[in-house]
């Protein structure tokens, strides 16, 4: 659901703040009067001052006790804040405020943080709620607005990929999508048809909710030659089609289209944000089920431009949808970047963990770009290689090519799919992010909520507002 925790700046802390938070530093400081002996309290629970570390106390308040939550900030570094804002958020859940005297370094980062850990996702009641408001004494109004944006943000992808798919099919997700605040364009499945997007036809052709094709255009305030593609994956469920999954991994797969809900909450937070680079989004969505109308192992597919792809495998179908989105990004919509997001393959998982998203790029300077902006947003990347090498287990004998491997001589999935990718592509500057690892969560702790992640979203927004 959106954050319903509220955030605001205060010139300074109020008097009889009910929970107030402040950091070591600050409390050995004559800037804020605690009436408390700090340095021996945090000498008697050992408090060494890191981040997210917090040593609550009661403190005489007028009428009752009140408590202070002195926190650590470790190195005070932006990924040190981060677990600080989120800690001091948890720690406060059922409250009604929380005045958090702000830290020294990037507020934006502490405060986005706090107002994740708030995030939940729940059909019903019940559980301890999140605290209703933060107050930040002393902060930057800017760098806190920023925050508030950016975690609305990845709060709508998460509410978007945790939504069952009782609920969610391909024709709900356009529905939201041209609900964010920019002009829309939605082709059904008759128009699929008329303009030849095969790839999206055919993964959806088993399913009772045809398959859509979303497309959301923002346009800066400044006029600007530069324009971006971003292309998610929009599979509102994958039951691996014909090439069916075992049941306990189709639970999560409500969530495979978490790179199609990241391209939507990007788009949607761009014009409060200010971006100064005109972004197209292309949501490319199917529901992927087995049934007499499903495609079948063997069949050939014509994308949007003509290539042909046997499919050898249902399962891989997230590449099948992103390739006719890619080639019409290509053809018509002519980019100076396209970058596509997915939760593409298991094997990145192997290779990287859930901890850590993957980048395939073909251009140097925009894997770069792609990497700092990571770094920056703590939606870390990794760059994987796209060895050449590898490029013949698309190989088909009857089609432009395969959409796995025949057989196990490479055996390097996540890899094979991104050079498939790069086949509809086109020459221009072009990235794949694989998050297929980190797209879903499975532990409840810091800015995280198990379920989706949302993750790419601040990625993608500290690249386009940065520019």
């Amino acid at each position: 659901m959106p954050i319903e925790t509220t955030a605001s700046v205060v010139a300074q802390v109020p008097d009889g703040a009910e929970l107030l938070a402040v950091p070591f530093d600050s409390a050995l400081s004559p800037e804020v009067e605690l009436h408390l002996p700090v340095s021996d309290l945090l000498a008697h629970y050992e408090a060494k001052g890191e981040a997210g570390e917090i040593v609550e106390v009661p403190v005489a308040r007028a009428g009752g006790v009140g408590r202070v939550l002195l926190y650590g900030v470790g190195d005070g570094s932006p990924r040190a804040l981060r677990k600080a804002g989120a800690a001091l958020t948890r720690r406060a859940k059922g409250r009604d405020t929380l005045t958090v005297v702000a830290p020294e370094g990037d507020v934006a980062a502490f405060a986005e943080a706090a107002l994740l850990a708030a995030y939940s996702f729940k059909i019903g009641n019940g559980g301890k709620k999140p605290v209703r408001a933060l107050a930040f004494a002393g902060a930057d109004a800017a760098q806190v607005r920023r925050a508030q944006v950016v975690a609305q943000a990845v709060a709508l992808a998460r509410d978007l990929a945790n939504t069952p798919s009782s609920v969610k099919n391909p024709a709900w997700l356009a529905e939201r999508a041209a609900e964010v605040g920019v002009p829309a364009r939605i082709w059904d499945e008759e128009q699929l048809q008329a303009d030849g997007f095969g790839g999206i036809l055919a993964v959806g052709r088993g399913s009772a909710s045809p398959p859509r094709l979303i497309q959301l255009s923002y346009t800066p305030a400044e006029p600007t030659d530069r324009h971006v593609v971003l292309v998610g994956k929009g599979i509102t469920f994958d039951s691996g089609g014909l090439s069916l999954k075992p049941n306990e991994n189709m639970k999560t797969q409500k969530t495979d289209m978490a790179g199609g809900a990241v391209v939507i909450a990007v788009l949607g937070a761009l014009a409060e944000l200010g971006a100064p680079v005109r972004v197209t989004g292309l949501i490319a969505s199917a529901e992927n089920m087995p049934s007499g109308t499903a495609q079948r192992p063997s069949d050939v597919i014509k994308h949007y431009g003509g290539r042909t792809v046997e499919v050898l495998n249902t399962d891989a179908e997230g590449r099948l949808v992103l390739a006719d989105a890619l080639a019409y990004a290509d053809a018509v919509l002519d980019p100076d970047e396209v970058v596509d997001i997915a939760t593409l393959t298991g094997a990145i998982t192997v290779a990287l963990g859930r901890n850590v998203g993957a980048v395939y790029a073909s251009d140097d300077a925009l894997a770069k770009q792609l990497l700092d902006a990571g770094q920056e947003s703590d939606d870390r990347l990794w760059r994987m290689p796209l060895i050449e090498d590898y490029a013949p287990a698309l190989e088909s004998t009857i089609a432009d090519l395969a959409n796995v491997e025949a057989g196990s001589r490479f055996g390097a999935g996540s890899i094979t799919a991104a050079l498939f990718l790069r086949e509809f592509a086109g020459r221009r500057p072009w990235a794949h992010l694989d998050i297929a690892g980190v797209g879903r969560s499975t532990v409840d702790e810091g800015t995280l909520t198990k379920g989706a992640t949302g993750f790419g979203v601040r990625l993608l927004l500290e690249w386009l507002t940065r520019a």
